[in-house]
């Protein structure tokens, strides 16, 4: 175990929180589970679904660990050529034509062994390549026209793909960029008009899917229909089945919860091992259980501010605060909705809900961030190792003054 924990670099409590929410998953994913085999019946045992969930988990974790002990500066390198490879994800995604009543359901690429979705993928590569494109404006004069094909192009195109099938994952990488361009000193005076002209496009997209239904699939209905029901909630209705049951969750837990795998509602609510994990967590471990995973989220994003504040360059702070205010924002909204603080979204709880490309790719921003937090380790080391040197040699020093000075007494 201490050489396990010997060959892990970076931020030890950013190291333990990631390893305690995962432990954690198991035990409401499982619980979960038995909705989807005794409730809906999909011919699978609980247990198979904890192998799955264990060996999601165990291959991201392991990215994670691959990813932590490079050198973060290469990554902007791997951006430049990984932007056009999600885009190309993306598209083919998009024009697969899966459609599930009538309503837009690209989210997933089927590669025949795997099911991947792409926009998880997109949203990493997108965050980092905002990122290098800041760093590299720092240097030179800035051009505005020049920026909109060098960094909004890419943007637009990403979020033009994911747009349609994924709302809520669309509005959250549009809010980051923004974010991040800000701190990265992207002039404040463009961003209003950036964020104007995305609810514009939001909205021309929105009254052509709603003036000519049938010319592309697409979730606009659905996206209606859910802030509909989120601002006229005591309406009943099938519609509100999910939510009501997620309520009746949370209320029925009280202070300690039901216990482990006590849950009544996980038999009622179809994504109780996803997007509504977190109503499940509180049934059975009650306020107290929902608000430590809570305090758990909100200290990463604590380690987080930390991390990005002594991280050695502009680019591995700009890579934290994105990658770590994503992270952060996806736990949250996830939480929010299930407790009707927000409408639903399908936005899952990042190393809790049960998941194969979401989990996979949140660990491997979480390995890009311990990687800037392991190079300021790095450079700490070297410097106190400089300042070891100089203290050694300059008590040498003393010490050969001192004998010479002995020898000129004596002589």
């Amino acid at each position: 175990m201490k050489k396990l924990v010997a060959n892990l670099y970076g931020d030890k409590h950013i190291w333990t929180v990631i390893f305690l929410l995962a432990l954690f998953s198991f035990v409401p994913v499982y619980s979960a589970s038995t909705n989807l085999v005794y409730t809906i019946g999909t011919g699978k045992s609980t247990f198979s679904y904890l192998l799955k969930h264990f060996v999601y988990l165990s291959i991201s974790l392991f990215s994670m660990y691959l990813v932590h002990k490079m050198d973060y500066t290469k990554f902007r390198k791997y951006i430049i050529y990984g932007m056009p490879v999600a885009i190309i994800l993306l598209f083919v995604t998009m024009f697969q034509g899966r459609t599930i009543g009538g309503a837009n359901a690209n989210r997933w690429l089927d590669l025949y062994f795997v099911q991947i979705q792409p926009s998880a993928i997109a949203a990493i590569v997108l965050i980092g390549y905002v990122a290098q494109y800041l760093v590299s404006i720092q240097s030179k004069p800035f051009v505005f026209k020049q920026s909109l094909y060098e960094l909004w192009l890419p943007v637009v195109a990403v979020l033009a793909l994911i747009l349609p099938s994924n709302f809520s994952t669309a509005a959250i990488i549009f809010a980051m960029v923004l974010g991040l361009a800000f701190i990265g000193r992207y002039p404040w005076k463009y961003l209003f008009g950036i964020l104007m002209g995305g609810i514009v496009m939001v909205g021309m997209f929105v009254l052509l899917a709603k003036a000519f239904p049938g010319a592309m699939p697409n979730r606009v209905d659905t996206w209606i229909s859910r802030i509909d029901r989120y601002a006229s909630a005591d309406k009943a209705g099938k519609d509100l089945y999910q939510v009501d049951n997620a309520k009746i969750a949370i209320a029925s837990g009280g202070l300690f919860g039901k216990g482990p795998g006590k849950s009544i509602q996980k038999n009622f609510l179809p994504q109780s091992s996803s997007d509504f994990i977190y109503a499940i967590i509180v049934e059975e471990y009650g306020i107290v259980g929902g608000l430590s995973i809570l305090f758990l989220y909100l200290y990463l994003f604590f380690r987080f501010l930390i991390a990005a504040h002594k991280a050695p360059s502009m680019f591995g702070k700009l890579l934290v605060m994105g990658l770590g205010i994503y992270f952060i924002s996806q736990a949250l909204i996830n939480m929010g909705v299930a407790v009707s603080l927000l409408p639903t979204t399908g936005q899952t709880l990042p190393l809790i809900s049960s998941g194969g490309t979401s989990v996979w790719m949140t660990c491997i921003s979480l390995g890009v961030i311990l990687s800037v937090t392991k190079k300021e380790e790095e450079l700490r080391a070297q410097e106190l190792e400089r300042k070891e040197e100089e203290d050694r040699l300059q008590a040498e020093l003393k010490r050969q003054l001192e004998i010479r000075s002995e020898q000129e007494l004596v002589g």
